[in-house]
């Protein structure tokens, strides 16, 4: 690994902005840290374990969302990411000569698989490794205390997985619309979004704010689109709205303090997001921006530079097993009768660095295990499986598949296999078997589409 590392780092282009790579990995690092600091483990009287939210223990730390939910800045560097790959990728396919409605196929089909694999891969073992475990579990008898309530939590960070699925595949759409319109485009989405929150609270349509899972999310990776085409030159405007924006529609308006979504809230600005989540995207992003030329010239140190490209080898790896080794630590503290203090007491916070640290540990380990599963393919090669023509068509319905399996399985999680247990998904009910097949079959769909695209064209 640390080989690996020192290769690529010394290999890297003059020209990659770096910054973008570190945003990434400290972006992904924040949520993880603040996934283990907001987990309030305690026991009941009746010797039963449950997982709080220290947020909801002490509401006055709310506040603090405002810095510590960073989950757009990961969607802006990967609106920057996709257009220069799918760009890269566009340019290729006309050198090769792959125009006209078939090439257009063949390249949404390995754009997406290029895109995916890093994500899909590492996500489906981990469903897989679970999903075994779990029904393991029930099959033997072994229910109730923290394994039930781990069976469900451990499955909720993959939300994101599904709307990051559902960004890729917007991509060339939206690509093509900032091309034409620039900051218009960008508009378009901070419009619809401010109008669904206009219907949903102002007129009470039933079902609309669900439309802003999309319009919220996608606003923010079209963010992306401008940086990469160094269209952000004032980033400081972006800040100052956002956070302006943000503080009045909170003060005088129907929207929560905190930006991550709270037990037992009837308003949540996560799920569904709500234009004051978009605000706050937007100070973040326009915040993180006017770090940059500090944080490039940190970069230039080539110690700095190599644990960033080994970070970013294992993130996505290290971001779906955290709450795994996080919900471990706890577990074997019980095991061993150790007496949890109650959460957001004194020794409850003189304890956190040490919990801390042992979960980085287990972390870590899970990593090495996994980790493999994260290293994308150097080629793609054409097969005849599949006509280019019909790649398109396959690669969406994949994709497709995998958004609404990873969701549905964020939701309703891996308890309750063999007896239906299930969530609600918008409208729709769903049960963990048939969001695992979903994910599975739409993965395959990915990855035969993919291969059945352009000939040997280096996406890595």
């Amino acid at each position: 690994m640390a080989s690996s590392a020192h290769t690529l780092a010394a290999a890297t282009p003059a020209s990659r902005d770096k910054y973008v790579d570190l945003l990434r990995v400290a972006s992904l690092g924040t949520v993880v840290l603040g996934h283990w600091l907001m987990a309030a483990v305690s026991v009941r009287g009746d010797g039963r374990a449950e997982v709080g939210n220290l947020l909801a223990v002490e509401p006055r730390l709310q506040l603090l969302t405002w810095a510590l939910q960073v989950m757009p800045v990961f969607f802006f560097v990967g609106g920057f990411s996709h257009a220069l790959s799918y760009r890269s990728l566009r340019r290729k396919a006309g050198e090769a000569g792959e125009t006209g409605e078939t090439g257009g196929g063949a390249l949404y089909s390995v754009f997406l698989r290029a895109r995916l694999q890093r994500l899909l891969r590492p996500t489906v073992v981990f469903i897989g490794v679970w999903g075994a475990f779990a029904l393991a579990l029930q099959l033997a008898g072994r229910e109730g205390g923290l394994l039930d309530v781990s069976l469900r939590l451990v499955a909720q960070p993959l939300w994101f997985i599904g709307i990051y699925l559902a960004m890729v595949a917007f991509t060339p759409p939206l690509l093509r619309l900032h091309e034409r319109y620039g900051w218009g485009a960008f508009g378009g989405l901070v419009a619809a979004a401010g109008l669904v929150d206009v219907l949903r609270f102002g007129f009470g349509v039933p079902y609309v704010e669900f439309l802003n899972f999309a319009f919220v999310w996608l606003a923010v990776h079209q963010l992306g689109f401008l940086r990469a085409d160094g269209k952000l030159g004032r980033p400081y405007l972006l800040a100052g709205a956002g956070l302006a924006g943000a503080v009045l529609l909170v003060a005088y308006g129907p929207y929560p303090l905190s930006m991550v979504g709270m037990p037992g809230e009837k308003i949540s600005n996560m799920a569904p997001p709500t234009f004051a989540l978009l605000c706050h995207g937007l100070w973040l992003v326009g915040g993180v921006e006017l770090l940059r030329g500090a944080a490039q010239r940190w970069l230039r140190r080539p110690r700095v530079w190599r644990a960033v490209v080994a970070a970013n080898g294992v993130s996505m790896t290290a971001f779906l097993w955290h709450l795994t080794a996080m919900l471990g630590v706890y577990g074997a503290l019980l095991a061993l009768g150790v007496r949890l203090p109650e959460p957001a007491t004194g020794v409850w916070w003189a304890q956190v660095p040490v919990r801390v640290v042992v979960a980085g540990v287990v972390t870590a380990l899970l990593v090495t295990v996994f980790r493999r599963f994260e290293q994308p393919s150097a080629m793609v090669v054409r097969q005849s499986g599949m006509p280019s023509a019909g790649a398109r068509t396959a690669a969406a319905l994949g994709v497709t598949l995998c958004l609404f399996g990873v969701l549905g399985l964020s939701m309703v999680g891996f308890g309750g296999l063999l007896e239906g247990r299930t969530a609600v998904l918008v409208a729709v009910r769903v049960t963990a078997p048939v969001a695992v097949a979903m994910t599975l079959a739409g993965w395959l769909l990915v990855e035969r589409a993919g291969r059945a695209g352009l000939g040997r064209t280096p996406v890595a």
